[in-house]
């Protein structure tokens, strides 16, 4: 096989990290949603988030001032308007109203869940040590909620330029993990 030299501006689709969210948050009573694709688990239990939002994302300092969000795991049916969230500015926009998406309230947190999301995790930012040179926020997730009627939801992976990938088939390899 021969392989042949990748442009290092396009390494981010190769690794996508999973399915693309949507992070709510809320300050002085004015709720925000931004469509995020850079989030890694980094611990199991408690559950630990690892999340990339640039500086220059209106959600930054929201999240960074009340150190609280929602992560909200839409399906493809929501797809045009996950898009649409991450290609619109909520400085300017009520994107619930704009998108027609249904605010929830959470259990912990101030920020909204998304009604018509599968899942919600309402998450409290536990570290910020990387948020200056990195952008990146650890969150725990402090209460989870899930759809029971979905049983094998479809979510869309994000793998840049407009292009995305929707989960479907599952595969069951042996594994000793539980």
């Amino acid at each position: 096989m021969a392989k042949r030299l990748f442009p290092l501006s396009k390494v981010y689709g190769l690794l996508e990290p999973g399915p693309v969210v949507m992070v709510t948050t809320v300050r002085k009573g004015r709720p925000d949603i931004m469509t995020m694709s850079w989030h890694t688990m980094i611990e199991f239990e408690p559950p630990l988030v690892g999340c990339v939002i640039s500086n220059r994302n209106y959600t930054f300092g929201i999240l960074k001032a009340t150190k609280e969000c929602v992560i909200n795991i839409p399906t493809v049916k929501l797809a045009a308007k996950v898009v649409g969230c991450g290609n619109t500015s909520g400085a300017q926009t009520d994107k619930f109203a704009t998108f027609g998406l249904t605010p929830a309230a959470a259990g912990l947190v101030k920020a909204p869940l998304i009604d018509e999301c599968y899942a919600n995790l309402e998450c409290k930012v536990v570290d910020t040590r990387m948020t200056a040179k990195y952008c990146l926020f650890i969150l725990e997730v402090i209460k989870a909620w899930i759809d029971p009627s979905l049983k094998r939801p479809r979510t869309i992976h994000h793998l840049g330029r407009g292009a995305f990938m929707v989960a479907g088939r599952i595969i069951k390899l042996p594994s000793k993990m539980r």
